[in-house]
């Protein structure tokens, strides 16, 4: 049985959820009080993962924290002759180039929609302006690569490139981001949401 240890908002989380259920896989939830709680960080948590981060997988005897990690895990132990990890050498890189901008680039936007839900502060106005820098480099892919006809960020293919970027876009409403900045990504993630086994979580919108 595969275990995640998760926070039903947290946004890493529902990558590892929205990989889960898109590669069919049988999996439990353990509920962590990450907010206001900060379970993650007591020592019954920090025994599983020192970092004091979310979400934290177990397959069998295998344990992991780090989303881009955990993904790539899934892919390869699960599917390994699926498309979210392509054999292509150039695509696999070109997927690795778009996670690791999903940790970095993306991180703004990660911080700010937690500030927004969790803070009286709110999101802090040098969050919101990486984040829409961030995005705006993302449409700007996507646009290119509508116009040359492709769906996706990589390849012919939905891969963890889409998969890791998707829910920092999606989630921005929540600090107050306006989607209809970006038509590409718009038209992107109504495609992603009609893959099977999509599945959703509050903030997540369904455009018409």
């Amino acid at each position: 049985m595969i275990r995640l240890y998760d926070y039903h908002l947290d946004e890493n989380g529902f990558r590892v959820r929205l990989l889960l259920s898109m590669l069919g896989l049988t999996f439990e939830t353990v509920a962590v009080d990450k907010a206001p709680g900060r379970e993650q960080e007591q020592p019954h948590m920090l025994a599983l993962n020192p970092t004091g981060t979310l979400p934290i997988l177990e397959d069998g005897d295998v344990r992991l924290f780090g989303t881009a990690a955990i993904l790539a895990y899934l892919v390869r132990a699960h599917a390994p002759d699926s498309p979210w990890l392509p054999a292509d050498a150039a695509d696999f890189g070109r997927v690795q180039q778009w996670h690791g901008f999903s940790t970095r680039e993306l991180k703004p936007a990660v911080d700010a929609r937690e500030a927004a839900l969790f803070t009286s502060e709110g999101a802090s106005e040098a969050d919101l302006k990486a984040a829409r820098k961030a995005f705006r480099i993302m449409e700007d892919h996507m646009t290119l690569r509508q116009i040359e006809g492709s769906d996706w960020f990589v390849g012919n293919n939905p891969t963890l490139a889409d998969l890791a970027l998707l829910p920092s876009f999606a989630l921005s409403r929540d600090c107050g981001i306006d989607h209809d900045e970006y038509p590409a990504l718009r038209r992107w993630l109504r495609r992603f949401r009609a893959l099977p086994g999509f599945i959703t979580m509050p903030g997540v919108p369904d455009y018409h």
